[in-house]
């Protein structure tokens, strides 16, 4: 009880010492990439890919139901894709993301905090691009390889990792936090060089520059923010904390080999 209350001292000392700061660098990306960006792209009808999202799919069997969507759930682990709620899933494939290769029948491709826990980012964007129908769009959200969370995630035992993590933040247990990962070409950069190279264009990103993970100990965090700030005057838009990116595979080239769409301009915000 002492220590659960120290940490909870701490977190809540460290969002005030963050108070100080522009509201764009205290916004969460997997919270944004949740309420702004998936709401926008399901569209009625579509058929929808989500790959990693295992037992716990991007979207919830009303929504499905409201919509008419048809879900294919693609997964490494067949007793993950088994324990996602009844009905949500029409389809599952249990297959490796970075060698699987799709039928370009997808209208959206959702990947959330998925890349990060396969080690062949290149093989994954082209499984990404296979799956896509001309037109069809995917939306990816990813922890940054640059963050420091990523690298000293990088750097621990899994089972050390795993302990920590849960011991300060328990409700993470719940989600996918406490798997393996890699941070394989998890940056910005990578991701816009990796979907050119697959014929995928960026139509819409977002980065984020916030993580919990040293809230817990709050000279810890402002000394996190103090380096993130040096960080961000070397590497600029390379030392986001995380990312979201929405791709679209164009319905054709046009005599130049470029899109013929038109329309698609990148809209960074850093």
């Amino acid at each position: 009880m002492i220590i659960r209350n120290f940490i909870n001292t701490n977190i809540g000392l460290s969002r005030a010492v963050d108070g100080v700061l522009p509201a764009r660098l205290r916004e969460d990306g997997n919270r944004h990439f949740r309420s702004h960006v998936l709401p926008h792209v399901l569209l009625p009808g579509s058929r929808v890919y989500d790959l990693g999202g295992g037992s716990r799919p991007c979207v919830d069997l009303a929504d499905k139901q409201r919509l008419g969507l048809t879900i294919v759930g693609l997964d490494i682990s067949a007793e993950e894709l088994a324990l996602a709620p009844a009905g949500v899933y029409d389809k599952t494939i249990a297959a490796d993301l970075c060698s699987f290769v799709g039928d370009q029948e997808a209208d959206l491709v959702v990947c959330q905090a998925t890349l990060e826990h396969v080690p062949d980012t290149p093989g994954a964007l082209r499984a990404i691009a296979s799956c896509l129908k001309p037109g069809g769009i995917a939306v990816l959200f990813a922890p940054c390889r640059n963050a420091a969370f990523a690298r000293l995630n990088l750097l621990l035992p899994q089972e050390l990792k795993r302990k920590i993590l849960f011991a300060i933040f328990p409700q993470k247990a719940e989600g996918h936090d406490g798997f393996r990962a890699y941070y394989d070409h998890c940056t910005p950069r990578d991701i816009e060089r990796l979907a050119a190279a697959n014929g995928l264009q960026v139509q819409e990103r977002r980065l984020f520059w916030i993580s919990s993970y040293f809230t817990a100990f709050t000279p810890l965090f402002v000394l996190w923010r103090f380096m993130q700030g040096l960080h961000y005057l070397v590497v600029r838009e390379q030392a986001a904390e995380t990312f979201w990116y929405v791709l679209v595979r164009p319905r054709r080239q046009g005599p130049s080999g470029g899109s013929s769409d038109g329309g698609l301009a990148l809209q960074a915000s850093d």
